[in-house]
């Protein structure tokens, strides 16, 4: 005799109790509001000052921002942090995708924060050409030091920005340090272009590389190499040490081929093992090394003016490009001109010089 089939599925859900609205329309319009509020500017300096990682979070947030109103509110931000700034020791850190920079960050970083140092990690995550996102998944990646109380980890999209460097990293660096941080870390993404832009607002730029990965000539024509004050070889562990060891010979040996640099500094080549925290010491005593020596021959404060030159000179030409390209009559007669260089009807120069005589009037 055949069985019923029952009419009760295995995936049927029993009825569950109702839970209680834990919140009433009242409370929700509450924090909507509150949310919406934006502290003073003094008041988030005040905050900031006093280590607020919140505050902080939400200034380099308007830094950041496009919005005309908040970039206002940001510049009287840092205008009032900028005298509390300035006392941090800035290190750049770059290297292809695939050596290691996170797990190298989050090592070196504890070993500072062990030190009794505050590290505050900004990490340049590449934006997509093609929707524009970013992942932001440093924080991720770097378990061990978001949790550290001594540390903070800020990921920002790269946007448009010329090799993949934040165009508010500068306002950003002195937004941390007013904060109390006295250890610098930017993260390039690794793309080739952005180094120039990281050199240009770091004091120590340390480059990783890999053994065996067929770069070792390759690297030595780079001109990465005359702005690298340490190259490190990551990943000096288990069947790798002999690899890594003959990678360091290599570029031991083209460094020396380079003219002595302005600091009196001797680039260094080491080794480590970030997987298995195997020489991060010696990287350690590397930059209080060249600080000390830049610091008591007067290059650290000299190359920190230039370094404030250099960015009001990129400044200006950020601030020219973003009015050209938000002028009205710059916008209205673009398309036209890209037509007409499509179909062959005027030159790209030609153009441009009529577009910039647009933007004047």
């Amino acid at each position: 005799m055949r069985k019923k089939k029952s009419s009760v599925s295995a995936l049927h859900e029993v009825e569950g109790v109702k839970q209680p609205l834990s919140t009433n329309d009242s409370s929700i319009s509450k924090i909507k509001q509150k949310r919406r509020e934006q502290p003073s500017e003094s008041e988030f300096v005040t905050k900031i000052l006093a280590g607020d990682i919140s505050y902080l979070s939400r200034a380099i947030t308007l830094v950041e921002s496009t919005n005309p109103k908040h970039q206002q509110k940001a510049n009287a931000i840092i205008e009032q942090c900028l005298p509390h700034a300035n006392k941090s020791v800035r290190i750049g850190i770059t290297g292809v995708p695939g050596v290691g920079k996170s797990t190298f960050i989050e090592v070196f970083g504890k070993f500072y924060t062990s030190k009794g140092n505050k590290v505050a990690v900004l990490a340049i995550d590449p934006s997509s050409s093609v929707n524009k996102g970013s992942i932001l998944g440093d924080k991720t990646r770097m378990e061990e030091l978001v949790k550290d109380q001594n540390a903070y980890i800020r990921p920002s999209p790269s946007g448009n920005s010329l090799g993949g460097v934040a165009q508010k990293t500068r306002e950003t660096i002195i937004l941390c340090e007013a904060a109390g941080f006295d250890t610098i870390f930017i993260e390039t993404v690794g793309v080739g272009q952005s180094e120039t832009a990281v050199h240009s607002m770091v004091d120590f730029f340390l480059l990783l590389k890999l053994a065996g990965a067929g770069d070792e000539l390759q690297g030595i024509k780079r001109g990465i190499i005359e702005m690298a004050d340490a190259i490190v070889i990551n990943k000096a562990d288990e069947n790798n040490i002999k690899q890594a060891e003959l990678a360091k010979a290599e570029f031991a040996r083209a460094l020396h081929l380079y003219p002595p640099k302005e600091s009196k500094w001797q680039p260094k080549v080491t080794t480590c093992s970030a997987f298995y925290n195997i020489g991060i010491d010696k990287i350690y005593e590397l930059v209080q090394e060249y600080t000390s020596l830049t610091k008591a021959n007067g290059y650290f404060e000299k190359r920190r003016s230039e370094q404030n030159n250099y960015w009001l000179l990129e400044t200006i030409n950020q601030q020219l490009k973003t009015e050209f390209y938000t002028n009205k009559n710059v916008k209205k007669a673009l398309k036209k001109y890209i037509n007409d260089i499509e179909n062959s009807k005027t030159t790209p120069f030609k153009a441009a010089q009529e577009l910039l005589k647009l933007s004047k009037k």
